[in-house]
């Protein structure tokens, strides 16, 4: 871990070989998808609906490599060069890749599961994005960068807020076709992987790891319980 605030030098030089292969993938997928008919998306994209009742599950995989426009898409580049050749250069090609598509995957797994009604298709790379930027707060806690370029703010604070915006979107957007529950799976996915080795390994890890620190907190109310009255017990 890092504890000296620093201000990011995104990128480092060279683009490593999962980010330009990631790179690669996702602008060519959008070059082509601008050639084929719309009904693509419905196809390819994340429609809930349909892997439920027609069983599309290789959506919850492809929906990442789709985009809504040339913003969509360029705003996820960026954050994948920016923050992922780092991670990359730390854990080597292949966790790297590993990552990332358990987040990306992961978050449409999530979206599938608590909207499974939805019609509209969830596109994009942002559940894989933002499991990278999970990992990069974690890793690199007090890194300074530019909040909308502008102000700036610890990257822990940062991974605080877009959490939290993700969770609320996904409360209060409904069917807006924006993925925030994908956003919101990616990090959770991501979390649990780096914790555990796998999604499920992790949060049994993070299940674990509360029931033992409760049982700690316990103890220790306990015990001070034993030599002064007038601390609260447990019963």
């Amino acid at each position: 871990m890092q504890y000296q605030a620093r201000y990011a030098t995104f990128g480092g030089g060279a683009v490593t070989p999962a980010v330009k292969f990631l790179l690669i993938a996702n602008i060519s997928v959008f070059l082509l998808q601008t050639f084929l008919d719309y009904r693509v998306v419905y196809f390819f994209g994340l429609v809930p609906q349909f892997v439920w009742q027609d069983l599309y599950l290789w959506q919850v995989f492809t929906y990442q490599f789709l985009h809504g426009g040339l913003f969509h898409l360029l705003l996820n580049m960026l954050a994948l060069w920016m923050f992922g050749c780092d991670l990359e250069r730390r854990w080597g090609s292949s966790f790297f890749l590993k990552y990332y598509f358990v987040s990306a995957v992961g978050g449409g797994i999530l979206n599938t599961l608590l909207a499974p009604h939805q019609m509209v298709p969830s596109i994009g790379a942002s559940a894989g994005v933002y499991g990278i930027l999970l990992a990069y707060g974690l890793i690199y806690p007090n890194q300074i960068i530019y909040f909308y370029f502008l102000f700036p703010i610890k990257m822990k604070h940062f991974v605080w807020i877009i959490g939290a915006i993700a969770l609320y979107s996904s409360i209060a957007s409904g069917q807006s076709g924006i993925a925030h529950i994908a956003h919101l799976g990616g990090m959770l996915f991501g979390y649990f992987y780096l914790r555990g080795g796998s999604p499920f390994d992790g949060f049994k890890l993070y299940l674990a790891q509360r029931r033992l620190a409760r049982m700690k907190r316990r103890f220790r109310v306990l015990e001070g319980g034993k030599d002064d009255d007038s601390k609260p017990t447990l019963h």
